[in-house]
């Protein structure tokens, strides 16, 4: 029955961990801040994973979830993209959705459905059950800015983004060039594009939008947006907070522990996506060459001959020339484990994809960071980060694409050891201290969600 008089509230997570992790930190804080409870509800095509499970089953009695039944994709293009994938998911999950919501408007006083930048859809659910339909924006600032912009450029560009001669003006921000926009604008034939525009141009049905970012972090673009009068509220970083305990099944956190305090370069480069064969090899050879400690965790399948095992693929010798200094494990490690090693003492530097995820647990961290982006928004992300907020590192990829050995050396012995690494290192420390200082008490990103709050609040009120 006192469940029955919490204020609740529905969250609609688009299918796939990256989306999720942060979204069940909202919840947390939901539930620890506001004392609301929440139900996860979760569109999937296929059956819930481990990893998913393993999440749910450790949240506190206030969180809730259900998994939707698995929606057929089957007439969906093989080479379809995931922008695409994950749309329809959710539109064919909308009959179930539906179900879901009349039940809780039922049993609880349920106030809000936060969505990811993919559930738009949804919100004519909201409309019809009298529940406000907030966004959660799980990336960055400087992405919302883009995609708020996104309509406008649409109608005046008639070319291809990345055939523009000049840079594309994104407000609050650096000036990005066309090529280096997030994956699904580079084919504004292909329905992944199509897709993206059609949830940007939604975003104004919202009654407010929640960004994963803080303002110490990207001053401008949150600036911008709230000058342009979006119902922005930056309520991040939001990252993995008290993980699970896990075993350490492979030793790496074993390892850390006999290492030098703030020696080990951490090298984990994508979840799910894959390199080369030869960059494979050129970044063994660079991190050889650099002569740093590193823990470098490599993904099970290459671009080429997938079916051999990873180990297989690395130079004669490396692993017992780097014996010592190095440990190589196989497989990207888990959310709980990756949160362990950027915490730990041990860890001085992250060579990672750019993901706003990692980023952000780097900032959390203080850990400074070279960045390789591979996809999605990792780009701009990586631009922001080297360029603007001065955080990491980037090597250069040759005239071919591929980042050399010499080159990704430089960047590991400059972040580790060099000048250029100290003034990022001292960067990373200040930001440390403002994402700390945002998601204290009194700070502005715990203001912005009680703001969040207040609202549904006062929607609830004027519903009763």
């Amino acid at each position: 029955m006192e469940e029955r008089k919490k204020t609740h509230v529905a969250i609609l997570p688009s299918p796939g961990m990256d989306h999720l992790m942060p979204l069940v930190e909202l919840a947390k804080r939901l539930v620890r801040l506001h004392n609301i409870s929440v139900t996860f509800i979760i569109p999937t095509n296929e059956p819930p994973s481990k990893a998913q499970k393993s999440i749910f089953d450790s949240l506190p009695a206030s969180i809730n979830h259900f998994f939707l039944p698995p929606v057929n994709l089957s007439d969906v293009p093989n080479d379809a993209k995931i922008e695409t994938l994950i749309s329809l998911t959710i539109i064919r999950s909308l009959p179930f959705l539906r179900e879901v919501l009349y039940s809780l408007v039922e049993s609880t006083l349920i106030v809000a459905l936060v969505v990811d930048h993919f559930g738009t859809n949804a919100f004519d659910l909201a409309t019809e059950f009298n529940i406000s339909p907030t966004i959660f924006f799980p990336t960055t600032a400087t992405a919302l800015s883009l995609f708020h912009e996104l309509p406008r450029l649409d109608e005046t560009v008639s070319s291809e983004y990345r055939d523009l001669l000049e840079p594309v003006k994104i407000p609050g921000c650096k000036p990005v060039r066309g090529k280096e926009l997030l994956d699904p604008l580079q084919d504004r034939k292909n329905d992944a594009y199509k897709w993206i525009l059609h949830h940007a141009k939604r975003y104004r049905l919202a009654d407010g939008i929640m960004v994963n970012s803080f303002k110490d972090l990207e001053a401008g673009a949150i600036k911008a947006l709230k000058e342009q009068g979006k119902l922005v509220y930056p309520i991040g970083p939001l990252v993995i907070k008290d993980p699970i305990p896990i075993e350490d099944e492979v030793g790496c956190l074993m390892w850390l522990d006999c290492q030098p305090h703030g020696s080990v370069l951490f090298v984990s480069i994508g979840s799910g996506w894959t390199q080369s064969y030869e960059q494979i090899i050129e970044l063994a050879l660079g991190l050889e060459m650099s002569a740093q400690r590193f823990l470098w965790s490599v993904t099970r399948s290459f671009s080429e001959n997938s079916q051999r095992d990873p180990f297989d693929f690395l130079p004669d010798g490396f692993l017992e020339r780097t014996e010592g200094r190095g440990l190589v494990v196989l497989g990207k490690p888990s959310w709980a484990t990756q949160a362990q090693i950027l915490s730990h003492g041990s860890t001085g530097g992250f060579f990672m994809d750019s993901g706003w995820n990692s980023t952000l647990e780097s900032v959390v961290n203080g850990v400074p960071i070279i960045a390789w982006p591979l996809h999605a928004e990792q780009k701009m992300n990586a631009l922001m980060l080297t360029e603007d907020i001065k955080v990491a590192l980037n090597p250069k990829a040759n005239e071919n694409g591929l980042v050399p050995r010499d080159e990704i050396a430089r960047a590991v012995k400059g972040l580790m050891e060099g000048e250029e690494g100290r003034r990022v290192r001292y960067r990373m420390k200040d930001m440390k201290e403002a994402a700390a200082k945002v998601l204290s008490q009194d700070g502005s990103s715990t203001k912005a969600l009680a703001e969040v709050v207040r609202k549904w609040q006062n929607y609830l009120n004027l519903r009763l």
